[in-house]
């Protein structure tokens, strides 16, 4: 199995690559509550001048803002801008219980909960909703959870207010806060009247707004906890101590005392704790949590080992390479967390949408409540006329209480909650599912690019094919006498000084090294050496045709080989042939599967090679790609060239390739994809990286891109919808404002529990 290469450097949504020394700055933040609350800090601190990146952590507490080296903006700037959004700043890090706290909402539904349910049980069960006692017991009950539960969104209002700025909290706050300030000045107003004049109060509903809305926070805390789990996996594979070697002693250190150029030993079992390089051993890794690959892979001197794998059945002894923020997994870590906080198009206009829908719902709610204020009969009629056809509510009496009930049910059932999670949390399950399946997507872009691709375009060596030539056929036309010496063992050792990839690939065909004389290189043509008094050469069928060797006794084999694409090697004893090789660069396990299930999902499929067209011709043929698809002998500098030609055409185009020849062409693509062992060039540019050696992998990264864009749209659909259908609804009286609490919860669940269906294809 090939021993993948994952080290690769951050790429922004505009094909430019973040520099890696771009510094960092980690500022805690106060405040936040919601992925609402994520998205405003995040928003704010993108749309300062030299931020190239902002990633905020709602777990965490903290945002952390990748700075331009060449124009970074002040810490004092971006405090300033994080202010301005509504939120705090403390001037010291956040104590561990602030920065992960436990799920803020929790307290919320634990107070208003048993409140409510005593409310409701009196008020429904018993009819006790006009008797004296009761209201007043009822607003003894309900000031704490208006108090303490409803704090959390009249600080999150009054936040957003001096800044200028409104949320659902503002929504939220005005709903309760009309029901209750409504039903106590009532109470004051009347309570000490006889009990025939009592009116209807709505303590019950205020406390049921501030206890379902909390409800459906926690839910949602938990339930985007749920979608974090892949990333929350990949932060704990790295051990906390190591076993460090020094002048030939074990000693157990914490790992981050480890240096590059530190020796560390492995025992079977245990997990890597750094990035390193083999020195000693042999050994089978377990790559699987890091790239999806299922089998373990075999490491030897020289090998490369990664942070969080797993050694399993031999000790290693490895040189440390790198450590902390540059090893592998913690630039997979980077970038799945930078995925999940990136903003697609689709995600930008809901952004817009909701910047003005919380003005708009107010002074919606506003009119509503005026117009049955001012126009009671109109309204009223306007109700019953409706409620043939849909269902009957009872509404207050009284104009002004009617007007309080309404303007409170609107305020709550058009909070923005689920569209403003719609699109988060479908990029966050569709990122983590990729994750667990060995996908690394740059970011919220690529993940909406890969959905609307109709093109794939494949380089070949290395990318269809295994890009190592293999000996698939030989044969030995040695006269009995001179077959002492194995053809392989001579072979062998001719090419083993030798670095071209053929002569490679002759070098593994036998152990042992045969002592030859006067060996040198033919450039572009083989090797030659003398041994035992012959001259003895390997090397190209043209350079023996071009010096008049004959060839006729193995015509036969070079005409079937080469139909087949394969390159041919001979050796050659003076002048006499002895024997023939058939190199090919195989078509990688399942490239044909791969090509046509992209096929079956309508993508048309090309291939870009540098090599002879006939060799293109029979890898496509073998692939299954039409010849008609097939582009071959291109200079690398001509690839992008094509690309643009295919675009220019109406595709909408991939382009997978793995060398650094290929990094314009994963530039110029709609979506780059780069495979495993690709060059760090072709990582910096793509947008997507394989990080295991299935191809497999590309079908399975476009149809969960595809899910996942599904998935956006119809909670994007369902929130729109919901709220054109309920707001109006709310505002004829047909929802009071308990129920507006318990449709707008339900609208979250609906949501998230919709995107959260995007991990089953992650564990496939």
């Amino acid at each position: 199995m090939a021993e993948a290469n994952i080290s690769f450097k951050p790429k922004s949504a505009a094909k430019a690559a973040v520099p890696v020394a771009a510094p960092v700055l980690v500022l805690p933040v106060a405040g936040m509550d919601c992925g609402g609350c994520v998205q405003s800090v995040q928003r704010a601190l993108a749309a300062v001048p030299g931020v190239l990146a902002a990633i905020v952590s709602l777990e965490r507490r903290e945002a952390s803002v990748r700075l331009d080296p060449a124009l970074p903006p002040s810490r004092e700037h971006l405090v300033a801008v994080i202010v301005a959004a509504g939120y705090r700043v403390p001037t010291g890090p956040l104590t561990s219980a602030a920065a992960a706290p436990a799920n803020p909402w929790r307290t919320a539904v634990l107070l208003g909960g048993p409140v409510t349910l005593v409310l409701m049980l009196a008020e429904w069960g018993f009819g006790w909703g006009l008797n004296l006692a009761y209201q007043w017991a009822a607003f003894l009950l309900t000031l704490p959870v208006q108090i303490l539960a409803g704090g959390k969104f009249y600080v999150g209002a009054w936040r957003q207010l001096r800044a200028g700025l409104s949320n659902m909290d503002t929504l939220v706050a005005l709903g309760s806060t009309a029901a209750f300030g409504f039903s106590t000045w009532t109470l004051f107003s009347t309570g000490r009247s006889s009990q025939a004049h009592l009116t209807h109060l709505y303590f019950m509903e205020a406390a049921g707004i501030l206890t379902l809305i909390s409800l459906g926070h926690w839910l949602e805390a938990r339930m985007s906890a749920r979608a974090g789990a892949a990333l929350k996996s990949l932060l704990t594979l790295a051990p906390a101590v190591a076993r460090r070697l020094v002048s030939g002693v074990e000693e157990e250190v914490p790992v981050a005392k480890l240096r590059p150029g530190d020796l560390i030993v492995l025992l079977p079992g245990d997990r890597v704790p750094v990035d390193a390089e083999v020195i000693e051993g042999q050994s089978a890794v377990d790559e699987s949590m890091l790239t999806g690959e299922s089998l373990p892979v075999e490491k030897a001197v020289g090998s490369r080992l990664f942070t969080g794998t797993v050694n399993q059945s031999g000790a290693l002894t490895a040189r440390v390479t790198a450590t902390g923020e540059s090893t592998a997994l913690a630039h997979i870590i980077a970038a799945v967390e930078r995925a999940q906080s990136s903003r697609a198009d689709i995600q930008r206009l809901a952004d817009r949408v909701s910047s003005v829908f919380v003005p708009v719902v107010v002074a919606f709610a506003l009119v509503a409540a005026f117009a049955w204020a001012l126009a009671p009969e109109a309204m009223g009629a306007l109700h019953q006329g409706l409620g043939r056809w849909l269902w009957p509510a009872h509404l207050p009496a009284a104009p002004v209480a009617a007007a309080f009930y309404i303007f409170a049910a609107v305020l709550i059932v058009a909070c923005p909650c689920a569209m403003g999670l719609a699109t988060p949390t479908a990029l966050m399950a569709g990122v983590n599912a990729a994750a667990r399946r060995g996908i690394l997507i740059r970011d919220a872009v690529a993940l909406e690019k890969s959905g609307r691709l109709n093109a794939v375009v494949f380089d070949k060596t290395g990318t269809l094919t295994e890009g190592r030539p293999k000996v698939v056929a030989s044969e030995d036309f040695r006269a009995a006498g001179n077959r002492v010496v194995p053809l392989a063992e001579l072979a062998a050792s001719m090419a083993r000084r030798s670095r071209h990839p053929l002569s490679r690939t002759l070098a593994t065909l036998a152990p042992g090294d045969l002592p030859l004389e006067a060996w040198q290189e033919r450039r572009g043509a083989g090797v030659e050496a003398r041994w035992w008094g012959r001259t003895l050469r390997v090397g190209s069928v043209a350079w023996f045709r071009d010096d008049g060797v004959d060839l006729s006794a193995v015509q036969t084999f070079l005409e079937a080989w080469h139909a087949q694409g394969a390159t041919i090697a001979l050796l050659v004893a003076d002048r006499e042939v002895w024997g023939v090789f058939a190199l090919r660069d195989e078509l990688k396990p399942h490239a044909a599967e791969v090509v046509r299930r992209l096929q079956d999902s309508s993508h048309e499929l090309f291939m870009l090679t540098g090599d002879n067209r006939h060799t293109a011709a029979v890898i496509a043929g073998l692939a299954g790609i039409r010849p008609e698809n097939v582009f071959a002998e291109v200079h690398p500098a001509q690839k992008a060239d094509r690309l643009r030609e295919l675009q220019a055409a109406g595709h909408r185009l991939a382009f997978v390739g793995d060398g650094i020849n290929d990094g314009p062409a994963l530039a110029q693509a709609n979506l780059g994809i780069a495979v495993t062992q690709a060059a760090d060039v072709a990582k910096e540019v793509a947008d997507v990286v394989l990080l295991n050696s299935d191809l497999a992998a590309i079908p399975a990264a476009l149809d969960l891109a595809r899910a996942t864009l599904r998935t956006i749209r119809q909670n994007l659909f369902w929130a729109f919808f919901y709220n054109a259908a309920f707001v109006p609804l709310a505002a004829l009286g047909f929802l009071s404002p308990m129920l507006s609490a318990v449709a707008m919860g339900l609208s979250d669940l609906i949501v998230i529990g919709n995107a959260l269906r995007l991990g089953r294809r992650g564990r496939r």
